[in-house]
């Protein structure tokens, strides 16, 4: 396999990574392609930014990120590990290039307001992904195939995890990875937070390949422990914010109001969105999917802030308004209150379906490897001198503190006027009752969340 190079490495500038080379013509290609470029246009935290202001990085910031972070990779193993016979378990730098595409293109299959947008349509970012690199009509393929007629099929395979090399499948996805990596440090910086920081420069450089995959050097463990650490942080206070998800919910609602109004029939053909009609109907295609971005998504919300449906243009402008949804927690002791509490939010003028929902955010910051789970995770193993290997949390026990507890919490939102003070004008005996539930089931207290 011949590799064009460029005749001038091509250098982006970066706020996390400093400069990142560009030297392969196929990888130049790739970001200039229109599939890549419509990452621009979608942000890496959706809906965080509505709370750390800073949040207005995009997936293809990250994109580029996580292929720059894999190439360092590639380089260290060409220096340290080459390959000396076959079948050696070093690293073998003909493998370069489908590791930099696979690590370039593995987000380019998230749709507009990523997480939201598949679990209202259903939809799978991983298998578009997977679509976009193998089929013919994308710019994208059309790339992948200038390197050969099965490269798109094995950068996909990268994706999905079929491919036969460990060591590339473990780079781009694993417990400890140049996808995790870059967006731990690239949330950190852009959140103004000091949680996701962590040595990246100390990690890749104790990362070494073996026949089995990816391990680490016993001196770097404190390393990879501080990863951990990190990781874990982030989820709690970035990824799990508690306005961040009642941000979520309005969106959710949003979204499900306008596919319910379009099924009833009762868009207005000013109100109709064109470009998510595919989606309402069930019936999209890639075309239909690529159309999409967050712009394309907040210029249809501006329209509807104006619908003759209330629900509709009501929580249209508490998105682009940033009204979010208030919350507090709740328990398995505490769960059977949430009908009630719905039904009084419905008898204060809100409809329940729209105005309350149940959030539930949960994490496992590390856990060891079961090869009995349906889907197993690579472990994080230490090579020691003698070359055996040793599970991270069997020597860390930092690690093994936080090894298989779930962290999160669930939470049940509703519209913040049903806190409003008894000592307001604009109370009514709806708000009096639903604060009685709230101290029934001894919540914490929502207000500290008003941000």
């Amino acid at each position: 396999m011949k590799i064009e190079m460029l005749p001038r490495e091509k250098v982006f500038r970066d706020p996390v990574h400093n400069y990142i080379p560009v030297r392969e013509r196929v990888i130049l290609d790739l970001i200039n392609s229109p599939e890549m470029q419509r990452l621009r246009r979608i942000k890496q935290l959706g809906v965080a930014n509505t709370v750390f202001q800073g949040a207005e990085h995009t997936r293809f910031t990250h994109s580029l990120g996580v292929y720059n972070i894999a190439r360092e990779i590639c380089d260290n193993f060409q220096q340290d590990y080459p390959t000396k016979t076959p079948g050696d378990g070093l690293w073998d730098d003909s493998e370069r290039l489908v590791t930099l595409c696979a690590a370039l293109l593995h987000d380019i299959g998230h749709g507009a307001y990523s997480h939201t947008f598949e679990h209202i349509f259903h939809t799978d970012h991983e298998a578009i992904t997977r679509q976009i690199l193998t089929d013919p009509s994308t710019t994208v393929n059309a790339i992948l195939r200038g390197v050969s007629p099965e490269f798109p099929a094995q950068v996909a395979s990268v994706i999905d995890h079929s491919y036969p090399n460990p060591q590339v499948v473990q780079m781009i996805s694993s417990q400890i990875d140049a996808d995790r990596m870059d967006y731990l440090l690239r949330d950190a910086y852009h959140t103004g937070t000091n949680y996701g920081l962590f040595d990246l420069t100390r990690i890749l450089r104790v990362m070494r390949p073996y026949a089995g995959g990816i391990a680490f050097n016993p001196s770097g463990m404190h390393a990879v422990e501080d990863y951990i650490v990190s990781r874990f942080q982030m989820y709690q206070q970035i990824y799990f914010h508690p306005v961040s998800r009642g941000m979520e919910v309005v969106l959710t609602g949003i979204l499900q109001r306008a596919k319910e109004l379009y099924e009833d029939g009762k868009f207005t053909e000013d109100e109709k969105p064109r470009l998510l009609l595919p989606f309402f109907e069930g019936k999209f295609d890639l075309a239909d999917y690529l159309a999409l971005d967050d712009g394309v998504m907040t210029t249809y919300f501006h329209y509807w802030m104006k619908s003759t449906d209330h629900v509709l243009a009501d929580m249209s402008a508490r998105f682009l308004d940033r009204r979010p949804l208030k919350s507090a927690q709740f328990n398995h002791s505490t769960a059977h209150l949430l009908p009630a509490m719905a039904k009084i939010v419905d008898e204060a003028g809100f409809d329940s379906r729209y105005y309350t929902a149940k959030n539930s955010s949960y994490d496992l910051p590390y856990d060891q490897y079961d090869p009995t789970s349906a889907t197993p995770k690579t472990q994080i193993e230490i090579m020691e001198r003698d070359n055996t290997l040793e599970e991270l949390s069997t020597l860390s026990p930092l690690v093994k503190a936080i090894t298989g507890k779930v962290t999160g919490d669930e939470r049940f939102y509703f519209p913040k006027v049903m806190l409003t003070s008894p000592d307001s004008p604009d109370f009514k005996p709806e708000y009096g009752k639903f604060q009685r539930y709230l101290a029934a089931g001894s919540v914490i207290d929502p207000a500290i969340y008003g941000k």
